[in-house]
């Protein structure tokens, strides 16, 4: 019986752990604009630079 419960209680925790991949998946949605409107701005920059 406590073998029953202790794989209950260990599948419990495994079902609230939070997964490294979807903490990061959660702001993607704004790290990936930000990093593009950056490297538009780097290559804008340089362009004016150069010319």
């Amino acid at each position: 019986m406590s073998n029953k419960a202790t794989h209950m209680s260990a599948s419990t925790e495994h079902l609230h752990a939070e997964d490294p991949t979807e903490a990061v998946t959660k702001s993607i949605p704004v790290v990936i604009p930000l990093a593009g409107a950056v490297l538009i701005f780097l290559l804008a920059f340089i362009a004016v630079t150069v010319a």
